[in-house]
This record gives C-alpha cells, structure tokens and sequence, in this order.
C-alpha cells in the first residue's frame, strides 16, 4: 500500500459518497422494473372486458380496471382540476358527477383535458344532457390521496380546485358514490382523454441510473488517480531530501 496515499479526505469524501451514488443507480433500475410493471398491468386491464360497478365492488386490485357505466350526467356540479398542461399548454381536467343507473351510485367522472388560455375567462365546455352508454378507468392517485380543497367563501359552481378526493364531494351532496376517480375513455363524452401511465418511463429511469453509475466510477478513478499521485510525490520528495553519500 505504500504506493497508494489517497489522504484522509478524499478517503472520507469517498465512504459518504460512493454507496450513495451506487444506491441512487439502483433505486432508479427498481423504478424502471416498477414503471415495466405498471405498463404491462395497464396493457392487460386495456384488452380487458369492462365491467359493472357491482363487479368492481368485488375486486381487491381496483387500479386501471376497466368498468361501465349507463346514465346521466350531474350539470350543475362540475368541478375543474386546475394546473393541468398539455403540450406546454395550459388548462384543466373537467371532472363531473354521473349517477349510474344499474348500480344506483354516483361516480366522479373525469372528462379529460379542457385549454385555458385565459385566466380572466373560465373555460368553456357543454355537457350532454340525455343517458350515455360510457367506458372508464378507476384512477388510484400514487402517494399521498387527493382531498378536496377547502370551500371559499361564495364559491360557485363549476368549481375550480387544485386538489379532489371523491368522498368528501359526495358528502356534500348527500349522495352515495363510488370512492375513486373515473377517467372517462375517448369518446363522444370526452374531451382529450389521454391519460397518462406513468409519468416517466422506464427507459428514462435507466438512464439516470447509467448516470449515477458512471458518477460512482467516474469518484472511483478520481480516487485511485490522487492516492497515486500522491504516492508519487511523497516518494519524489523523500528521495529528494534524502542525503547524498561521497564515492
């Protein structure tokens, strides 16, 4: 070892940092199998048959599912999820109750996409009036649940929110409702429905964990380059001052 000197800190730069990188890499290929998941489960929900709210109520794993639904829209509770872009756009998420007829609940249907380039003018949308036959998906937000956003004084209806949590809303209206959000899928009903799986792909995970990776060896060689340039030099130096003897 004597031809390896790093010195005590870069030694100890190297402990702290060293696992932490090669952890991040890791961490990151676990994200890219978990995003890998997510698409292959939501692949196979997609060539799934719809089903009923009385099925659904039988699932444990409601994420993704495909249900039916046939009724009418709630016109006069509409809700608008703010700070939604798409495409560098702003705008907001129509959400609007619909009372499904077969099963007697509401459901808390999410329309899609609607442009707001005006702040001074609410956006403009219609909603049909006569019963739909309609196909959705059961959103399950990831991390912490979405709550409805406390009420301001003389606030009207549709009601501009930057958070929501169906239950609470159907508290307020005294109905009964299904306890998920409803992402409605493209359809005469919807405005733009495309909803995405995940949102960073797994493709991007991996290569921060290259990124992380290349990190660690990049300090790796860092590392061993001054603990043998170091060597180098106190050797240079201790034959420098090391006393010349008389032939």
């Amino acid at each position: 070892m004597s031809a390896f000197r790093p010195g005590i800190l870069p030694s100890l730069v190297v402990a702290v940092l060293l696992p932490l990188l090669v952890t991040l890499g890791f961490w990151q290929l676990s994200r890219a199998e978990e995003k890998r998941a997510l698409l292959a489960q939501h692949e196979v929900s997609q060539q799934a048959a719809p089903v009923s709210l009385t099925e659904l109520e039988q699932r444990r794993d409601l994420n993704a599912v495909r249900i039916r639904l046939r009724g009418q829209f709630d016109v006069a509770h509409s809700l608008l999820l703010d700070n939604r872009t798409h495409n560098g756009q702003a705008g907001v998420e129509l959400l609007q109750p619909f009372y499904d007829q077969a099963s007697g609940l509401w459901v808390l249907l999410n329309r899609g996409w609607l442009a707001w380039p005006d702040r001074r003018t609410p956006p403009q949308f219609t909603t049909p009036e006569q019963p739909l036959e309609l196909v959705g998906q059961v959103y399950l937000p990831p991390g912490t649940s979405f709550q409805l956003q406390a009420d301001q004084p003389g606030n009207g209806w549709p009601r501009l929110v930057t958070r929501i949590e169906p239950e609470p809303l159907w508290q307020q209206l005294g109905r009964g409702g299904l306890a998920y959000e409803v992402r409605l899928e493209s359809g005469p009903a919807s405005y733009l429905a495309q909803w995405p799986v995940v949102a960073m792909s797994p493709e991007k995970h991996t290569g921060y964990a290259v990124q992380w990776f290349a990190l660690a060896a990049a300090l790796c060689g860092l590392y061993l380059y001054l603990g043998w340039r170091n060597a180098r030099e106190q050797h240079h130096e201790h034959n420098h001052e090391s006393p010349q003897h008389p032939l």
